[in-house]
């Protein structure tokens, strides 16, 4: 791949809040003085603000919300999901709006968390068709997707520089439209056979194994780090022109964000 001309960042979200692997223009991945840097940060405000104006920003949350939900998502999640074989149980639907922002409060307790599902699945079966609650999976990552929403709502200009993927898309996409072999956990662990497969295409891609085998940030997971390291390979791709949408063109939510999972 040709270095990029501009910053390149591939994000995920995690326990801490944010981890983002970094690759300055004209780096090569494999000189170690030019190596990428890996970073948690507690909020995507504070990783958008340690980051250029012009940097592109591959991330894996979902980008741009229905008002009203659809069996099988928004759209990008039924087109990819033919492509991962038996890793497509990793894409799951997103549902409207109105259930991510049913209750935006803090939760001090287990017990209000539940409660704040269960007033989420009650807003997503009324705003889909045919009504569907939240997964517990999904309801788990609603205040990350919050973050970005709203910063995208209020920064117009952010639109053209953070995009949506999916780890998994992106493993496929790099390794020639073939899915991975192996999943990346079983029964929530990690599994290590997995992670090898995916390590080994991202040194294909331009990593050093030896940037793998640190120790993730404190706040984020081996898994974690693995998917943004990914995701960075992404941004490269949509800054060189080579990453495809999913749908070509992307849609537009209610409020012109685009929706889409660029791989």
């Amino acid at each position: 791949m040709t270095p990029a001309k501009v910053v390149l960042v591939g994000a995920d979200g995690c326990k801490a809040g944010w981890i983002a692997v970094r690759s300055e223009p004209g780096s090569t991945r494999r000189d170690p003085d030019t190596a990428p840097s890996v970073d948690v940060f507690p909020s995507f405000a504070a990783l958008l603000a340690a980051i250029p104006d012009d940097a592109i920003v591959a991330v894996d949350m979902p980008i741009g919300l229905p008002e009203f939900s659809q069996k099988g998502g928004r759209g990008p999640e039924a087109l990819v999901r033919p492509l991962l074989g038996a890793r497509q149980s990793s894409v799951f639907s997103i549902p409207s709006r109105a259930a991510l922002y049913a209750d935006t409060s803090g939760f001090t307790t287990i017990e209000a968390w539940y409660a704040a599902h269960i007033r989420a699945s009650e807003a997503a079966k009324a705003t889909s068709n045919p009504p569907r609650g939240v997964s517990i999976q999904a309801f788990g990552i609603f205040s990350k997707i919050r973050e970005i929403d709203t910063l995208l709502i209020a920064r117009p200009e952010l639109r053209g520089r953070i995009f949506e993927s999916h780890p998994e898309v992106a493993f496929c996409r790099l390794n020639g439209d073939q899915a991975m072999l192996l999943p990346k956990k079983i029964k929530g662990s990690v599994n290590p056979a997995g992670m090898a497969e995916r390590k080994e295409l991202l040194c294909r891609h331009g990593y050093d194994m030896d940037f793998f085998d640190r120790p993730p940030p404190r706040g984020a997971a081996a898994d974690d780090f693995l998917d943004a390291a990914a995701m960075m390979l992404i941004a490269g791709r949509i800054a060189s022109g080579e990453a495809k949408p999913f749908p070509d063109p992307p849609r537009a939510d209610g409020f012109g964000i685009p929706v889409a999972i660029w791989a």
